[in-house]
């Protein structure tokens, strides 16, 4: 029977071609508007290591003095004195202090001039909480972070410019004024946002773009990072003159990320009462002021600093609202379709036919619609995906459609068509046979 339904529907969309393409044209548009602004949302907006997000969390304490902020909320990094305190007591099963900065960068056995590069100063941890990929070598040995090791892990990127890709490790680069040797090279790795270094009030005007862009170059052992870069660290916030710009270690300033992997509740609540009684004590020795402290997992973290681009969640709610307006136009050239059709619906009933079995032909002239539209959306989507590939916004190279999307576009589609062809269906299935046979 629904073969014969197909049949039927396929007959009726050569029935008036013109209004069958308007209506084909009508949901092509709005999938691709709708489906281009929606995988730009799904990209920038989920989960960046699924599975392992709810076990990693951002810890934060309130060293900050100052009696004149209205909220008393921790800043959104810490001191250094306060994050090398709580990395050094070792209470998560995991850890990663983060501080980010630019490093001169070039390779010591090659001709190539030297050139600026962002470094991340880290620890080992690092790459194995956030499932950092390696192409060569591996991460440092975790007695280098206090050993204050001259090594160094590079990108995919920065290896192709310095050693044409080839397997750099044990090579020498030399950062600023030292050299370093190389223990891995990265994959090409590109976390979407850049989850690790999320802060809010970094940008000015609620401008997260910077949140998308390309990961670090080199990364170096924390301290090592500190000492070779010293006096080109820039602060988070101060709440009072620094002594020495740049120099920061004992500067009135937060600048240093704390992230910290635990397994399970009873982990987070033995760190939250770790944090509290740190607190606590560092206010006992006059170094704190306010005891606040938080600690949020990656997507409360990334919620918390509103990570989406203000112009890209505006862009897609204006895309469904011109789906919207797609939808309508769509229901009223199917009713029209319908209507004038109505002796042959008259006819099929007058030799038999239910209402149901009319309803059903409709229905399924909808979809082949919709399928038809969805194909069009699709190319729409890429067309558009294209266009935005060549705007230059920092997440504009993250526009690619994936599996999932593309089968969330066909099943938008056929979703469309079927809601916008439900009121002329009912419509089409209720003309009185003995009407259309008299006009006839």
């Amino acid at each position: 029977m629904f073969a014969y339904y197909v049949q039927l529907g396929w007959r009726g969309l050569r029935q008036g071609p013109g209004l069958t393409a308007l209506m084909v044209l009508a949901i092509a548009v709005g999938i691709g508007a709708s489906m281009t602004t929606l995988t730009v949302m799904h990209l920038l907006s989920g989960d960046p290591l699924p599975g392992r997000s709810a076990h990693l969390f951002y810890a934060q304490v309130d060293s900050d003095p100052s009696p004149h902020r209205a909220d008393r909320a921790p800043l959104d990094m810490l001191d250094y004195r306060s994050a090398v305190d709580l990395w050094s007591a070792h209470r998560a099963e995991r850890q990663a202090l983060i501080v980010n900065s630019t490093v001169k960068v070039r390779a010591s056995d090659a001709g190539r001039s030297a050139e600026m590069a962002p470094m991340l100063s880290t620890t080992a941890s690092f790459f194995a909480m956030f499932d950092v990929p390696f192409r060569y070598g591996g991460a440092w040995q975790t007695e280098d972070d206090t050993d204050r090791a001259r090594v160094a892990v590079i990108s995919s990127a920065l290896n192709q410019r310095l050693f044409g890709g080839v397997n750099s490790v044990g090579r020498i680069v030399r950062l600023r004024d030292a050299d370093v040797r190389i223990v891995g090279v990265l994959a090409p790795w590109r976390p979407s946002p850049l989850f690790y270094d999320v802060r809010a009030g970094r940008f000015s005007q609620g401008d997260t773009a910077d949140f998308y862009r390309a990961p670090e170059d080199v990364y170096t052992p924390f301290e090592t990072g500190i000492e070779i870069n010293d006096g080109n660290f820039l602060p988070f916030t101060c709440w009072a003159s620094q002594p020495s710009p740049g120099h920061l270690q004992s500067a009135p300033c937060v600048w240093v990320g704390l992230w910290v992997e635990l397994a399970n509740d009873v982990q987070v609540a033995r760190y939250r009462q770790f944090l509290d009684d740190y607190a606590k004590q560092q206010q006992s020795l006059g170094r704190f002021v306010y005891t606040g402290t938080r600690l949020q997992t990656l997507m409360q973290w990334l919620d918390f600093n509103h990570v989406v681009p203000s112009d890209v969640r505006l862009q897609s709610w204006l895309a469904f609202a011109f789906l919207a307006v797609c939808l309508c136009n769509t229901i009223g050239l199917l009713l029209a379709k319908f209507l004038r059709r109505s002796g042959e619906f008259g006819l099929r009933r007058a030799l038999g036919a239910s209402r149901r079995a009319v309803f059903a032909q409709c229905l399924v002239e909808s979809a082949a619609i919709g399928l038809l539209g969805g194909i069009g959306g699709w190319l729409l989507t890429l067309a558009g995906l294209w266009l935005i590939r060549r705007q230059p916004a920092a997440y504009a190279d993250l526009a690619h459609l994936d599996a999932g999307m593309l089968v969330f576009t066909f099943v938008l589609a056929l979703l469309t068509s079927l809601l916008a062809g439900l009121l002329p269906a009912l419509r089409a299935s209720r003309v009185a046979p003995a009407m259309q046979l008299k006009a006839l």
